[in-house]
């Protein structure tokens, strides 16, 4: 079975939601073109990232009757889509959110769970921390999300990777930090070293889309990339420009690729929980 995913790394406007939806709408019509079956927009894209005191007013639902998500549920008809939100709760509440659309429906929705509130990061101050880390079936098969500094961390990866998931879908808006010695940016560097490592220690497809643009003071890099689970890159968008990165997915290389390197038949995932509860229970 192949999966033709889209990786869409476009710059927002901060805090216009209506004039990023346009945006949204021109690249899913240009990812139908080019045979997509599943398009994936960055962190926030919908809104911007340096939200702060915009947070309540560009929040909103995942209902037919939203007219953010109304256009977006049409469009998901016959082309699924990963799209960043402002997410509301009952109880008013804020979270930094990536939905995934099919056939007019939500399928999922992930609270972002790790909030970077340290350097240049306030997000602990506008936002609510998420609380469940949850894969999901699609067509294509079981898929899970993360949001940036979550996949910074091991253990959001590794509880999809126990829960089914085979395909990892990770949206950032990470910013430009640090040159290293190769001459590469330090914070592109980083990421897609550890989104390889991913792929190679769960042997499934991890994918990232990441914004561009300027944004208060912050650049973004850009450089989406899909690795395949052998750990191999198989497509990596520009840096610093808006571009929309096709990548054709195997998913039967999941089956070939387990039969000679058995990892998720013999991980321990009864052990993890022992030693976990007896360091928690110190």
């Amino acid at each position: 079975m192949q999966l033709n995913l889209a990786l869409a790394q476009i710059a927002t406007k901060l805090g216009d939601v209506r004039s990023n939806l346009e945006k949204h709408l021109d690249y899913i019509k240009e990812a139908k073109a080019q045979k997509a079956d599943l398009i994936v927009f960055p962190e926030l894209s919908l809104t911007g990232y340096v939200l702060q005191d915009l947070v309540a007013t560009v929040a909103h639902r995942p209902e037919d009757d939203d007219p953010v998500f109304g256009p977006l549920f049409k469009a998901s008809q016959n082309l699924d889509i990963v799209v960043g939100f402002v997410d509301e709760d009952a109880r008013h509440r804020f979270y930094i959110a990536s939905a995934y659309l099919s056939g007019g429906k939500v399928l999922h929705i992930h609270h972002k769970v790790y909030l970077p509130t340290y350097a240049l990061f306030d997000e602990g101050r506008f936002f609510s921390r998420g609380d469940s880390i949850r894969a999901f079936d699609t067509r294509f098969g079981r898929v899970g999300m993360l949001i940036c500094e979550d996949f910074w961390h091991a253990s959001p990866p590794y509880l999809l990777w126990m829960d089914g998931a085979d395909i990892l879908l990770l949206s950032s808006a990470s910013p430009g930090r640090g040159v290293n010695r190769h001459d590469k940016l330090e914070s592109a560097w980083w990421v897609e070293n550890v989104n390889q490592s991913y792929a190679n220690l769960f042997t499934s497809y991890v994918a990232h889309s990441n914004r561009v643009g300027y944004e208060d003071g912050l650049v973004f890099w850009g450089g989406a990339t899909v690795f395949d689970p052998k750990g191999e890159r198989i497509a990596h968008g520009p840096y610093f420009e808006e571009a929309l990165t096709m990548a054709s997915l195997d998913l039967n290389q999941i089956r070939r690729v387990r039969a000679r390197l058995p990892l998720v038949r013999d991980e321990r995932a009864d052990l993890v929980h022992k030693e976990l509860g007896r360091i928690l229970s110190k």
